[in-house]
């Protein structure tokens, strides 16, 4: 049976880069060794690291001034390594999910942290508009995308100081103007790459302005002078990450992912609209186009999981929602392709057939 995949994160890959990376564990690049166990001081590798910062500068158009760092530790690391780099007195933070709730609780332990606005009232359904950026923050902290709730940033804001973002799962999804973000940052483990590497993308001159004192790995300034090999590297995880963007390339680059993406979700939004047994979750205007999320209605909510047995028959993974809100989510990330989102609108029609 076809599997249809929908996981939120660790998510679909591109078929090529899963291929590619299966070749480089048996023989990585004719050394002989595998990319498992190969020196990531090799000239091999550090080409593999080269090329991977380079592209992904190529891919976003990443201005001059702006370092491209990957490093380990996941997005939740970045959490504190943010302030420990740029709070030297107060932050200013947007509240739109669990990960942007987290990151301000860690914010909080470096100085003083403004909550600009929450959507938090409403279950964070929606994107708070009409707030005010305080001019005397350090920085100001986004989520552009919430992959619990299905919400989306799908604009680049304004802000008068440093604009910092979490991009973990919306990364080259659309084309962004880098120029408008001190620094941004995510997990590679949706829109590029396996889990286990993590992106920074920094303007350097916001740089070395606290009073603290950084321990080496937290500096953001120790792995722009080590071309990020300060340490060793989530080496194979940087190589499917290149991998994966050669793909994007191939394929027409961000904004032939914006075109998918966009076509993707309005299929399914359609039907999700249309469907007598079902509501959208999020507000129409703050729709999410990386992770679309649903509940039955409540005079059908005992059918929940026999729609998850149902969409499971039918080869549908991943469709049940965060532990922490339930209900379903489907994740239509790049690698995912229109005829898994088509697969999945014809079972959730069959399903309102039979019932």
């Amino acid at each position: 049976m076809k599997k249809y995949n929908f996981n939120a994160g660790p998510a679909i890959l591109p078929q090529i880069a899963i291929d590619n990376t299966l070749e480089a564990i048996k023989d990585f690049k004719g050394t002989g060794l595998s990319i498992l166990e190969v020196s990531h001081r090799s000239k091999e590798f550090d080409a593999v690291m080269v090329d991977a910062i380079a592209l992904f500068k190529e891919l976003l158009s990443v201005p001059e001034g702006y370092q491209v760092l990957f490093v380990g530790g996941g997005a939740s690391t970045q959490f504190f390594h943010v302030p420990y780099n740029l709070l030297n007195k107060k932050a200013a933070y947007l509240v739109t999910g669990s990960w942007a709730s987290k990151a301000k609780k860690e914010a909080e332990l470096f100085g003083e942290v403004v909550v600009v606005a929450s959507s938090k009232d409403k279950n964070y359904s929606y994107i708070p508009k009409g707030y005010t950026i305080p001019t005397d923050a350090d920085y100001f902290h986004i989520t552009t995308n919430n992959t619990i709730f299905g919400t989306e940033i799908l604009t680049d804001l304004d802000s008068p100081v440093p604009l910092v973002a979490d991009m973990s799962s919306d990364i080259l999804s659309r084309p962004v103007d880098v120029s408008k973000y001190g620094l941004i940052y995510g997990g590679a483990q949706k829109n590029m790459g396996p889990a286990g590497v993590t992106f920074v993308i920094v303007r350097e001159d916001i740089l070395g302005k606290v009073d603290r004192k950084l321990p080496a790995m937290v500096d953001y300034r120790t792995h722009i002078e080590s071309g990020s090999m300060y340490n060793t590297p989530p080496v194979v995880c940087v190589f499917t990450m290149l991998e994966t963007l050669k793909w994007v390339k191939a394929q027409g680059g961000v904004k032939e992912m914006e075109k998918r993406d966009t076509e993707k979700a309005n299929l399914l939004y359609a039907e999700l609209e249309r469907n007598k047994l079902i509501n959208p979750v999020a507000e129409t205007d703050s729709r999410s186009r990386m992770n679309v999320t649903f509940v039955l209605k409540p005079e059908y909510a005992e059918l929940e999981k026999d729609l998850l047995d149902f969409a499971k028959a039918r080869g549908m993974e991943g469709i049940k929602g965060h532990r922490s809100v339930g209900g379903f989510r489907a994740s239509l990330y790049n690698a995912l392709p229109l005829d898994s989102v088509q697969a999945l609108v014809d079972c959730l029609k069959d399903f309102e057939k039979s019932h």
